[in-house]
């Protein structure tokens, strides 16, 4: 728990204040304001705590000796401007995942589904028509 004695980190600040502090880690700056607000509006509505669960239970979850068992085709969709999971990321994920194929958006940050919702469905679309035949 937070005391006085110790900085408050993002997650510990009001919603506003929270989602204000992720916004730059979430999309590049090249991104359309009315999609930065649209997205901000809906995430005001995020409690932190919730925020604090999912990262405590993603730091806790170490599945990297599972990612070489996986033998059904994944697909990996990135954005090359996400500051938040890397390239690097993405690329150590494709490596280990025998049967992923890997798809980097240019000019997208980690909100693909938010910045580039049609190109995600088409690369979706695609992915899914190829490992359905």
């Amino acid at each position: 728990m937070w005391n006085a004695g110790v900085p408050k980190s993002t997650s510990w600040r009001i919603p506003a204040e929270f989602v204000n502090a992720m916004i730059p880690t979430l999309f590049p700056e090249s991104t359309p304001k009315e999609v930065v607000d649209g997205f901000s509006a809906i995430a005001a509505e995020f409690h932190p705590e919730g925020f604090r669960t999912m990262a405590r239970s993603l730091a806790e979850a170490d599945l990297r000796d599972v990612l070489p068992k996986i033998r059904i085709p994944t697909l990996l969709v990135y954005g090359d401007r996400d500051a938040r999971a890397s390239l690097q990321v993405a690329e150590a994920l494709h490596t280990a995942i025998p049967e992923s194929s890997l798809v980097i958006l240019a000019g997208v940050g980690h909100m693909i589904n938010v910045q580039a919702g049609d190109q995600l469905n088409r690369e979706m679309r695609q992915f899914l028509r190829a490992a359905l035949r």
